[in-house]
């Protein structure tokens, strides 16, 4: 069910120009042409407080698909491979983007094979609290060892810990693909840029990032 809190997301252009640019974070490697790059994760260390799954990456085709992109992203680490426009229609993911991480979530659980795989959070402050950001942290950590990746709809700019900035004030959404320091910070893989398909943050500025908004996790 939908909520005014969970707000309208679209990926505008502007909100893709104003991505900071860069290389590809270490958890990524890229190949293929610029506009559609695959990509694997290959540290795997469940039990050793960090964990990354495999990511066949790849980048959204236009400014609106961040939806359907993130989810297509989150679910290659299941061994999955849906095509983004049949994925966009059941979301019903438009030029305005898709509506919300509730759009997102039952796609999920139906392509995972399970109705309770996935499950709404929302963030509805400005700001996440101490205790959002630690049920974020957990969901991520139970998520990722579960072998799958979360979906985070996200809006405004943070940045992540090589000290460069992402800047998406008409919201956005990403996958997040992996964890280290037991979740205290975690791994992206991003549509919008395949130049930057993949970046760390720590999971303080990713629950501000998501605040008035949610992500969808195990």
């Amino acid at each position: 069910m939908r909520t005014d809190l969970i707000r309208k997301t679209a990926l505008t252009a502007a909100g893709l120009a104003a991505t900071a640019g860069g290389i590809a974070g270490p958890a990524i490697a890229s190949q293929a042409t610029p506009a559609e790059k695959a990509a694997q994760v290959t540290t795997d260390r469940k039990g050793h407080s960090e964990r990354e799954l495999n990511v066949r990456y790849e980048a959204q085709p236009n400014f609106y698909y961040c939806g359907p992109a993130a989810t297509r992203n989150a679910l290659s680490v299941q061994g999955k491979n849906i095509d983004v426009d049949a994925m966009a229609k059941e979301m019903g993911t438009t030029e305005a983007g898709t509506n919300s991480i509730n759009d997102i979530t039952p796609v999920l659980n139906k392509e995972t094979g399970s109705k309770d795989a996935y499950k709404s959070v929302e963030i509805r402050e400005n700001k996440a609290d101490g205790k959002q950001t630690d049920k974020l942290r957990t969901d991520i950590v139970h998520t990722v060892d579960e072998g799958r990746a979360v979906v985070a709809n996200i809006a405004g700019t943070a940045v992540d810990t090589d000290g460069n900035t992402h800047s998406f004030e008409g919201g956005h959404y990403i996958s997040v693909v992996g964890y280290r320091d037991g979740g205290h910070t975690v791994t992206i893989a991003d549509s919008a840029d395949p130049n930057m398909a993949s970046y760390r943050m720590s999971v303080d500025n990713l629950a501000d990032w998501i605040a008035t908004r949610g992500y969808t996790a195990s």
